[in-house]
C-alpha cells in the first residue's frame, strides 16, 4: 500500500480515539453532575427528616413534662383524699 494510504489510516484512528475519549469524558461528567444531583436530593430529605424528628423530640419532651405535673397534681389529691377519708389508716 502507499504511504499516504497508511497516513491516512493512521489519521481516521486517531480521530476516532480522540472521539472515543471525549465520548468517554462526556459520560463521566453527566454520571457524576446525575450523582451530584442525587445526592442533593438525599441532603434535602435528610434535612427534613431531622428537622421533623427535633419537632417531635421537642413535643415528646413537652408531654413528659405535662404528664410529669399531671402525676404529681394526682399524687398530691391522692393524698388529699386519704388525709379527708376517715377509712384509710395512717
Amino acid at each position: 500500500m502507499a504511504t499516504w494510504v497508511w497516513i491516512v489510516i493512521a489519521a481516521a484512528a486517531l480521530i476516532v480515539l480522540v472521539l472515543v475519549v471525549i465520548g468517554a469524558w462526556k459520560g463521566r461528567e453527566r454520571r457524576l453532575e446525575s450523582k451530584r444531583t442525587e445526592a442533593q436530593g438525599l441532603r434535602r430529605q435528610a434535612e427534613q427528616q431531622s428537622r421533623r424528628a427535633q419537632e417531635r423530640g421537642a413535643l415528646a419532651e413537652e408531654l413528659a413534662e405535662r404528664s410529669r405535673g399531671e402525676r404529681q397534681e394526682a399524687q398530691v389529691a391522692a393524698r388529699r383524699a386519704d388525709e379527708v377519708d376517715p377509712d384509710v389508716d395512717d
